[in-house]
């Protein structure tokens, strides 16, 4: 009771008394009665499944890849919501949202108070809380595992796109770089997968609450293996026609140049981290020419390898003139410039050329709100001193990043931006043959929150079929194929450069042709359950059935 109180829920209700309803309020259903009833569970029981669920869930993601635990979640939430009331599966829901966010996000208390990271667990957990009372509803249709995981890829787009532009972090499909569903993301992207990992736990559900357990696994694995195998078989031939075609190919650069000190304050000496980028790439062109090193075509640079703004500073742009001209080849530099307006920045990859300086820029187009601006500041600044950490608010671009450099057609995402679907797809459709994360994982330490940002990068790269350049400050810094398979990769905090030759993808996966098509089509489908579910309930209570 002390959880409930704390969010909110009068402690007069128990959350688990609707657990034990009359079999008659859950309505017709075309499924034999389940042979585990979880109405007769103890007081809590369920609640603690639903918990234990989560935590399953958690260890399917990076830095732990359990992926196949990932359908553990699903399947403890189908197993406490079946047959219950809306209410109970909001509750429900909470807890397995909770009990996966939580822990997932921790690195957002890295080098901050507690509360902020607890803050954005719990609103990433209402979602789910929102979807556990969808699921109590459809849980008596006919075909219920189906319609539940379609609602799970609804919560998923709600929650990656409201509020403040959303937060798709810790979308089941980024557990899957590898494994049996990661083909499903080259049909339908990150949904797709997200569908097939969620609908595999409600089937192990249905299997558990059948009078023939056995019977309806068999089923259920049979309906899910024929699309995971066909996926799989598909994206391996295509693999296989793509690499015996004729690919361009170019050699990119990645250079690491580590930071000071890590943590929020990681470029208080923002000259020093300027420099370590120089130094590393000026090495880079000593062993190029010694012999050492291939030489690249491009040389990336992080977000945030030039702090002060190298087109208003003369000194930051002698700095990287100075590299550029060693190197003798464009360099892509994360930096972050002055303006528009006093009051504001821009987080940019400017493409620098070593003939004639500064060329194309992209403006991050999504900055990350209460960390690179401040939504209803005013108000914010009467609750809490932290936004004065945020002294000038990121504006956002509104170009997709896309350079056009020694031959190569660059898409440009910043940061988190890897994470949302529509920004990764966009550089696609602008045809572009490689995909550059440029990332700042300095303010996050050692936490997991950089190897949960590589998994993604890795699922971007089966989805649309592109090899993956991530160039991170502190690392992982990573060559991704289009497969999702590590090429090579760094170490954390440490200054390393790594030079790898590319292949320009010239084929389109169906993924990138349909983009944001299969996963509106699950949406609808979930929401349409839903409203019948809800439908018939209201008319068997006026009819006067319990």
């Amino acid at each position: 009771m002390g959880v409930a109180a704390t969010i909110g829920v009068p402690a007069a209700i128990d959350p688990d008394d609707d657990l034990r309803t009359e079999a008659a309020d859950r309505g017709a259903t075309a499924l034999p009665a389940p042979t585990l009833d979880v109405r007769r569970m103890p007081r809590g029981a369920p609640t603690v499944l639903v918990v234990l669920g989560g935590l399953a869930t958690l260890l399917a993601f990076p830095p732990y890849d359990l992926r196949m635990l990932a359908v553990l979640g699903p399947a403890a939430l189908a197993l406490a919501v079946h047959g219950q009331r809306a209410r109970s599966g909001a509750w429900l829901g909470l807890a397995s949202g909770l009990a996966f966010f939580i822990p997932h996000l921790a690195w957002a208390a890295e080098y901050l108070p507690a509360w902020p990271w607890l803050l954005l667990a719990l609103w990433q957990a209402t979602y789910l809380a929102l979807m556990g009372a969808g699921w109590a509803v459809v849980s008596r249709l006919p075909g219920w595992p189906v319609w539940m995981a379609a609602l799970w890829v609804g919560a998923e787009a709600l929650r990656g796109r409201w509020f403040v532009g959303g937060f798709p972090w810790g979308r089941l499909g980024f557990s899957q770089p590898d494994g049996p569903f990661t083909a499903l993301a080259a049909f339908g992207g990150v949904p797709l997968v997200g569908f097939g990992v969620a609908l595999t736990g409600t089937v192990l559900a249905a299997a558990i609450l059948s009078h023939d357990s056995g019977q309806a696994l068999r089923r259920g694995v049979a309906t899910l293996a024929v699309p995971l195998v066909a996926a799989t078989g598909w994206l391996t031939l295509g693999e296989q026609s793509l690499s015996g075609q004729a690919q361009a190919v170019t050699t990119i650069a990645i250079v690491q140049g580590d930071v000071p000190q890590a943590g929020l304050d990681f470029n208080a000496r923002r000259r020093a981290v300027l420099d370590n980028h120089v130094e590393a790439t000026l090495a880079l062109a000593a062993d190029v020419a010694a012999g050492r090193r291939s030489a690249p075509d491009l040389v990336i640079w992080p977000e945030n390898s030039s702090d002060i703004d190298p087109l208003t500073n003369s000194d930051a742009a002698a700095a990287i003139n100075r590299a550029a001209r060693a190197i003798d080849v464009p360099i892509l530099v994360g930096a972050v410039l002055s303006g528009p307006g006093p009051d504001s920045v821009s987080n940019v990859g400017i493409l620098w050329d070593p003939d004639t300086g500064p060329g194309q820029i992209y403006t991050k187009r999504h900055p990350v709100p209460f960390a690179e601006y401040i939504p209803a500041r005013p108000l914010l600044e009467r609750a809490t001193d932290l936004v004065d950490m945020v002294g000038r608010d990121f504006v956002s671009g509104n170009e997709v990043g896309v350079f056009d450099v020694a031959g190569v057609r660059l898409g440009d995402l910043i940061c988190f931006e890897i994470a949302y679907d529509d920004l990764t797809a966009d550089v696609v459709d602008a045809g572009a043959g490689v995909i550059v994360v440029q990332t700042n994982n300095a303010t996050f330490g050692f936490s997991d929150e950089t190897y949960q940002q590589l998994a993604m990068a890795r699922m971007r790269a089966i989805e649309h079929g592109r090899p993956v350049v991530v160039a991170s400050t502190v690392g992982i810094s990573a060559f991704i194929a289009p497969d999702g398979s590590l090429v090579e990769s760094t170490e954390l905090f440490t200054r390393e450069t790594l030079v790898a030759e590319v292949g320009l993808r010239q084929a389109d996966t169906v993924a990138s042709r349909v983009r944001e098509g299969p996963e509106w089509v699950l949406v609808v489908v979930g929401l349409l359950a839903w409203a019948y579910g809800t439908f018939l309930h209201r008319r068997a209570r006026e009819a006067g059935q319990p």
